[in-house]
């Protein structure tokens, strides 16, 4: 062998062990990022945060940071079932697209299609302003008597619109985020499809993607198994405040998940297993109202541009809950932050986050 090319092999073999030792490096250092951009989540005794990176189809970083109820004091882990609060909206406008997909209804249809009684007032509104809250629904959560007691379910929400007289404004002429589209739009699923929103969900996206712990929760009907309860900071301490009377409406925000499984429903979406890519990109890009003007929001997910990228994300919450996904299509990339506590803003930390793997 010559020297020439023992040399050669030398710097080679040198190369590849360096790469090798800054790989695992490299890796350590976002995680001690990452713990620190999250640190404030961080306790033996307080409620947390469940935090995971998808990118390539690979899960790069998955964490759990504070304890799932104050009484417990057990360890949030990534397998953790959070109440996903207003991300739950994606999944609510994916079974619309299902029935769409199969010739079941049109986004053209008219609501009074399926509620042939509501009142007059709501014409005009179709399947797509409920999707992109355009429709000038006024939110149920201000039409609540202030007597309520019982818990609302999504019917009790379109119950409501009948004591409404008029909308924030004609359907398609706005835009207003209004939880009340997507009690609607559960109830419509279930109408079409003769099943109950919790099942359709069941039968039609988690079974076929595996999400086994993934639930439409509801009280006497189903569990939530290794669950987060939501908690408040009140008076200077802790206090669990995980239901209050909203919390049983499901197609607004009633489903539970983890972070391990939100890489299986995002891993079908971004491979267009469920609906075709032209259906996906589109329930990703900005809807554009009767003049014309373009929204911030599509089927289920809001859109903004970041570090020059145009992309979907959404947020949620509700009583003790606080959540925030970041996706990034193109890139591959996904960003989700769960967290069992009534503040802060976890969007703030899913970029700081997201920003270590796209820049």
């Amino acid at each position: 062998m010559s020297s020439k090319l023992f040399h050669k092999i030398i710097v080679f073999t040198f190369g590849v062990l360096l790469l090798g030792a800054c790989k695992p490096n490299a890796l350590l250092i976002k995680e001690r990022k990452i713990d620190a951009i999250l640190s404030e989540y961080n306790s033996d005794s307080k409620p947390g945060a469940s935090v995971l990176v998808f990118q390539n189809d690979k899960i790069l970083f998955q964490k759990g940071y504070g304890v799932k109820e104050l009484s417990g004091f057990e360890k949030i882990d990534p397998f953790t079932n959070f109440r996903l609060a207003s991300v739950t909206k994606q999944f609510t406008a994916m079974s619309i697209m299902l029935l769409a997909k199969n010739n079941k209804i049109s986004l053209e249809d008219p609501l009074t299609k399926y509620f042939s009684s509501f009142p007059a007032y709501g014409k005009k509104i179709k399947i797509k302003h409920l999707l992109t809250h355009s429709s000038g629904l006024i939110d149920y959560e201000d039409l609540m008597p202030s007597t309520q007691q019982k818990q609302l379910h999504d019917t009790n929400c379109l119950q409501l619109m009948y004591l409404a007289d008029s909308l924030y404004f004609p359907a398609g002429t706005n835009y207003k985020y209004s939880n009340t589209g997507y009690a609607i739009l559960a109830l419509i699923v279930e109408k079409v499809s003769g099943q109950d929103f919790a099942s359709f969900l069941k039968e039609n996206i988690f079974k076929p993607l595996g999400m086994k712990s993934t639930v439409a929760f509801e009280q006497g009907k189903s569990t939530v198994l290794n669950r987060a309860y939501g908690s408040s900071f009140e008076n200077g301490a802790w206090t669990q405040t995980d239901q209050n009377l909203t919390s049983a409406v499901l197609g607004d925000g009633g489903i539970y998940t983890n972070t391990v499984e939100m890489t299986k429903w995002i891993k079908a979406l971004w491979d267009y297993k469920l609906i075709s890519p032209e259906m996906q990109k589109n329930a990703w890009s900005r809807k554009k109202l009767d003049n014309g003007k373009l929204i911030d929001y599509g089927y289920g997910w809001h859109v903004e541009e970041y570090n020059n990228i145009t992309h979907p994300y959404h947020d949620g919450s509700s009583i003790g809950f606080r959540n925030n996904i970041l996706l990034f299509p193109a890139q591959k990339l996904m960003v989700i932050v769960l967290t069992n506590r009534n503040e802060g803003d976890p969007m703030i930390e899913a970029k700081k986050i997201a920003d270590l793997y796209l820049n």
